[in-house]
């Protein structure tokens, strides 16, 4: 069965790293917008969004290191699947197909190598937007007690390499549509297509995916750890679109947004975790604002 796509896209492969390539659909004109995605998803998840901004926007929405159609190279050590060489690599993209400076907006995964990207590049990222997400030393602080049961699979796949593989693998498509079905408010908004090729593109790159979450378990953390005994901040401006996981897990999100953003746009939203898909018109609205700001 052919994959779904996003429609007047061109899907092309950039070359990013030492044997890794991305790849990403790109369409539209004018300013450069590139779109990560979150978990467990592939590029596919902007497909309204991206339709809605191609109007006057050069939309790129890649898949990213070790998901979708991208390539998936071993863990051979921590950094491979850092945020910090994932946001490299969304920049190398972006220089590859000609521009050296975008707006950035990402969801749950996307938005942690966002995050990254605007923290370690703010001469190429010019505004970020962060769908549903805390950065990675917040999130670990607001898990706790057994209201933390929530990130479950967070725990899972920070263990070391060999048993989470595993136990993924032999019910992963039970697995990946546990958080299709547990996040989503709105089950029409992922069609059965896309829900296919979501659990198909996630049981096929099961390593990968596992070692982008023990990264955020282990040399993420220290990079966060090390901006905020830095004192450094996102310069640009932000704009940060959440669930209220606050009022659920005791914690005050705009204020730990704060934290990190001089110029912070914060909403609390009612749409589910997959808001771009939930909820685009929003997502697109909030977008064309930042820009103007």
């Amino acid at each position: 069965m052919q994959r779904p796509s996003i429609p007047g896209f061109t899907e092309h492969r950039v070359a990013v790293d030492d044997g890794v390539t991305l790849n990403a659909a790109v369409g539209g004109t004018g300013s450069p917008l590139v779109l990560l995605h979150g978990f467990p998803q592939t590029h596919l998840m902007w497909r309204h969004v991206a339709a809605g901004l191609a109007a006057d926007h050069t939309v790129i929405c890649p898949d990213l290191r070790g998901y979708g159609d991208s390539d998936k190279p071993a863990e051979s050590g921590p950094e491979v699947y850092s945020k910090r060489t994932m946001a490299r690599d969304v920049v190398r993209l972006a220089a590859g197909l000609g521009h050296a400076r975008f707006a950035l907006a990402g969801h749950d995964r996307g938005a942690l190598v966002a995050f990254r990207a605007a923290m370690d590049h703010p001469e190429a990222v010019s505004r970020a937007l962060f769908l549903d997400v805390l950065p990675t030393l917040d999130m670990w602080d607001a898990l706790r007690g057994v209201s933390g049961a929530v990130g479950f699979h967070l725990y899972l796949m920070a263990q070391p390499p060999g048993l989470p593989e595993r136990m993924i693998r032999a019910s992963a498509g039970a697995f990946f549509a546990h958080f299709l079905d547990a996040w989503t408010n709105a089950p029409g908004a992922i069609p059965a297509d896309v829900r296919a090729h979501y659990l198909a593109a996630s049981a096929a790159a099961v390593p990968s995916v596992v070692a982008d979450y023990r990264a955020s378990a282990g040399v993420d953390v220290d990079h966060d750890s090390a901006d905020r005994t830095a004192g450094r901040r996102l310069a640009m401006p932000v704009t940060v679109l959440q669930q209220d996981w606050g009022a659920a897990l005791g914690y005050h999100a705009e204020g730990l947004w704060r934290g990190w953003a001089e110029d912070l746009r914060h909403r609390t939203v009612s749409c589910g975790h997959f808001m771009a898909e939930e909820d685009p018109e929003l997502v697109v609205a909030e977008i064309r604002a930042l820009a103007d700001r």
